[in-house]
């Protein structure tokens, strides 16, 4: 294991919010990570990001040797201004284009593939190591940082899921139907959940969180209650 102990992380603790695909991590992580004064890692745009550059150059998900040339020429960067998380792909803002079904679809295939979970764990916890960090995914608590203080696995039905992505698209002017929302989101449960490499599961020290009818607020307390105590515990300890 590569990422460092929790006793030399200077900045603060590790936290992992890993959970399915439409379940809320991004808005929580962000605004958990506004409240504690910590940096927001997006996983799942760092995946996304290596897809759309594999759409673009034409690499098909199941080639590995293509996708590891591929990575090995692609940067990927988050870069934050104020409360905004900005995608660089090799230099160019991404942070739209990387939000399109098709992109999520391809995400998903991606995602699975060694080469590319190789290349973006050892930038990931390059990225975590000196804590005061909330990373959010799907392999967080159980690959990237298994050592992570706090872990949370954040769900939430798929109808529920498959509803606010349809809302989240359909404000962008995307044509599409409720119904197909809601299959596409079960069918990226069942392929991150059966993929080979890093396969979407809850950590067995993870706090379970189903937020399908709690309010964002709701959850956002309940999680700020459990770093703070172990915030405190830290200091005690």
């Amino acid at each position: 294991m590569n990422s460092s102990s929790p006793g030399n992380r200077e900045n603060g603790l590790v936290i992992a919010i890993d959970g399915p695909s439409g379940a809320g991590k991004s808005t929580i992580t962000k605004l958990l990570a506004e409240r504690l004064g910590y940096i927001h890692i997006d996983t799942g745009a760092m995946f996304r990001a290596i897809a759309l550059s594999a759409s673009r150059s034409g690499v098909r998900p199941d080639d590995d040797a293509a996708l590891t040339e591929l990575c090995s020429r692609t940067d990927v960067v988050l870069q934050r201004s104020n409360c905004c998380c900005t995608v660089l792909l090799n230099g160019e803002d991404v942070s739209q284009a990387i939000r399109t079904p098709e992109i999520s679809a391809l995400t998903s295939k991606i995602s699975a593939r060694k080469p590319v979970r190789e290349n973006l764990l050892i930038l990931q916890r390059r990225m975590g190591a000196s804590g005061g960090v909330i990373l959010e995914g799907r392999d967080i608590g159980t690959v990237v940082f298994p050592d992570a203080e706090v872990k949370f696995f954040l769900s939430a039905s798929a109808e529920e899921r498959g509803r606010r992505r349809y809302l989240e698209l359909a404000a962008k002017g995307e044509s599409i139907t409720l119904e197909e929302t809601i299959a596409a989101v079960v069918a990226r449960d069942e392929n991150d959940e059966k993929r080979e490499h890093a396969p979407l599961r809850c950590a067995d020290d993870a706090i379970v969180i189903d937020s399908t009818r709690l309010s964002i607020e709701e959850v956002l307390e309940t999680m700020e209650k459990v770093v703070r105590e172990r915030v405190l515990e830290r200091k005690t300890a």
